[in-house]
């Protein structure tokens, strides 16, 4: 079985500063295995290292980070294949949260499963997605 680490380059445009996370926290930003990419949990923290206020911006820079995570491995959103997403005050934050993910996710869809925690890593984050996606060619 082969293993292979997706490495964020440092000077990332989409990451930024955020690249620093992997080796502080001590793990990657993706795994290939088996045909598929497993992507750590995303956050929506911006390239400057702050954190948006709302749910909206959040989302869309954690699905962005997943975007060019995929990128790196010639891959698109339509190879997400399953997607898990935490939200603090899942009940107050998910319309926008919806609303957001509509805009960027499209059809075909993975499957989604949505939970509602009380806190994630750093205060004020309000979102955390971490995702699987296929490649078309198994063999990878």
């Amino acid at each position: 079985m082969t293993i292979h680490t997706v490495e964020v380059p440092e000077d990332n445009v989409v990451f930024g500063q955020t690249t620093s996370a992997f080796a502080g926290f001590g793990y990657s930003a993706a795994v290939r295995a088996h045909g598929l990419l497993f992507i750590a949990g995303t956050i929506g923290r911006r390239a400057d290292g702050t954190i948006p206020d709302t749910i909206e911006e959040q989302t869309e820079i954690a699905i962005r980070k997943i975007e060019e995570i995929l990128r790196l491995e010639n891959l698109d959103l339509s190879a997400l294949v399953d997607v898990t997403s935490y939200h603090v005050d899942i009940r107050r934050h998910l319309p926008g949260f919806i609303e957001a993910k509509q805009r960027l996710v499209t059809a075909p869809y993975p499957t989604w499963t949505i939970i509602g925690v009380s806190g994630l890593a750093s205060p004020g984050l309000l979102v955390e997605i971490r995702a699987t996606a296929a490649y078309p060619d198994a063999s990878r």
